[in-house]
């Protein structure tokens, strides 16, 4: 039986953070009632002119400089041709001849090993709206809000040979973006989604195969799935001897399954010519220099830094660094408190637990840094023990609470009183008369029944090394 290979390239469009869209002062914001975040610009009215918003340009040179590529320092817009009820306009402002990224690429790695991922180009284009299909009433409606809104697309070679390569692909590429600020790569928003198009060919080949495209995916597991589904099929088409087809294709992540949607279209059919309402854009050594110098610290110098700088495991540095967010929090929190282990244990343990246990991502948390700070410190200072503090720690997660107020507020703080403590271990003492025994007969762990015990009759409020301490005075 013959041996194949699968070939991937990918072509990621990402929804820039910009406050407004690419040629007109509309708002971004993801939502709103349908069709009340465009106006006559990004809805292609005749007679109006589209203006570049420069944040856009900025937050395409510093992807392209951060994944290694060369910025074109002379760069323009075309207009991509077709017709279709998304872009009321009939065209697309995209970049063919000239985009502002090209020959970059970036460092994967898998259960293989490392590899590089070539970035064939990154280029500037305006997105298109959204079809809403309703099938009660049989029609198609258009929502024209997401019009407009800035995309940069990452065109990678064609270097992927499985799906764990991608996901680790696209991982990478989505922590780059995060890190820069340039997008906040919501894939269930579809603020990042991917084109696949895959080929397969014989182990050793030299030619490529023909390949076809999976549109707008937005969710690694189907991305994943998908690959998979979609190399089954090409090597049965293969093996049956048929010949696979250059087109478009849809995956139903329900079915499991892919579908022909048309053929593939080529450069050619889209008429492709420059864009005669927008000026070239002319990048200068300042302008690059400026977009360098505000190039913040990226993951992989972060997760060094962290295990050198705070001493915290190489484990808990990559988990913390995996996220944006996470890293934000620990290294404000660290920097209140100077506890850096600390506030990595309460990230690693009770933080990463209650994101499981609520299925949110990091990104979704609302707590302040100085909150987790606070408590550490209260913990530190005997205000609060452990158990008392897990129970804070949940508020401070679900409402952003002020830990000093929550614990005054509840009646949390540690009793110090150590005639009330001597008369509860008194109590639990004449109540366990068999543990007291044990633990005069030579079983040291019989008192941490009495502890645990003591600590139930003060409702946890109590220090358990005062506890332990009574409890051998009296015994």
């Amino acid at each position: 039986m013959k041996t194949y290979e699968t070939v991937i390239g990918l072509e990621v469009h990402v929804e820039l953070a910009t406050k407004s869209k690419i040629f007109c002062g509309c708002t971004t914001e993801f939502g709103g009632d349908p069709n009340t975040h465009c106006c006559p610009v990004c809805t292609g009215m005749p007679g109006t002119l589209p203006v570049l918003n420069k944040k856009v340009v900025e937050f395409a040179m510093a992807a392209g400089l951060a994944t290694g590529c060369s910025i074109t320092r002379s760069c323009k817009f075309d207009r991509k041709n077709y017709l279709y009820p998304d872009l009321p306009k009939a065209y697309q402002v995209s970049q063919l001849y000239l985009p502002i990224c090209r020959d970059g690429g970036i460092e994967i790695e898998t259960s293989s090993g490392k590899k590089r991922i070539g970035i064939h180009e990154i280029h500037m284009e305006e997105d298109a709206g959204k079809l809403i299909h309703d099938d009660w009433d049989d029609c198609t409606l258009v929502d024209y809000n997401r019009c407009g809104v800035p995309l940069i697309e990452i065109v990678s070679d064609p270097d992927m040979r499985s799906a764990e390569e991608v996901i680790a692909y696209l991982e990478k590429l989505k922590l780059i973006l995060q890190y820069l600020g340039v997008s906040d790569c919501k894939m269930q928003e579809g603020s990042l989604r991917a084109d696949i198009n895959l080929s397969i060919r014989e182990a050793g080949a030299p030619e490529f195969g023909t390949r076809t495209e999976m549109k707008n995916m937005n969710s690694f597991k189907a991305i994943a799935r998908a690959i998979e589904g979609e190399t089954k099929r090409q090597i049965e088409v293969l093996e049956d001897g048929g010949k696979v087809i250059q087109e478009t294709r849809r995956w139903d992540d329900n079915k499991d399954t892919s579908f022909a949607m048309r053929s593939k279209e080529d450069a050619q059919d889209y008429r492709y010519f420059p864009e005669p309402d927008l000026a070239p854009i002319e990048i200068s050594e300042e302008w690059l220099a400026e977009i360098k110098a505000r190039e913040p610290e990226l993951r992989d110098a972060k997760k060094a830094r962290y295990t050198e700088e705070f001493e915290i495991p190489e484990y808990d540095a990559d988990i913390i660094t995996a996220s944006k967010k996470l890293a934000d929090i620990f290294e404000a929190a660290a920097a209140i408190c100077h506890k850096p282990k600390e506030v990595s244990n309460w990230l690693m343990v009770e933080t990463m637990r209650l994101l499981k246990e609520k299925v949110m991502e990091p990104e979704e948390i609302t707590f302040a840094p100085e909150n987790l700070a606070r408590l550490i410190e209260m913990v530190a200072s005997n205000a609060i023990n452990r158990t008392v503090a897990k129970t804070v720690f949940e508020a401070v997660f679900n409402e952003n609470a002020d830990p000093e107020a929550y614990v005054k507020e509840k009646g949390l703080g540690i009793v110090n009183d150590e005639s009330a403590l001597r008369k509860a271990v008194e109590d639990i003492i004449a109540a366990n008369p068999q543990s007291v025994e044990d633990y005069r007969g030579g079983k040291d762990k019989a008192i941490g029944f009495l502890v645990g015990q003591t600590m139930k009759a003060m409702k946890g409020k109590a220090d358990p090394g005062m506890i332990n301490s009574l409890l051998k005075e009296l015994l």
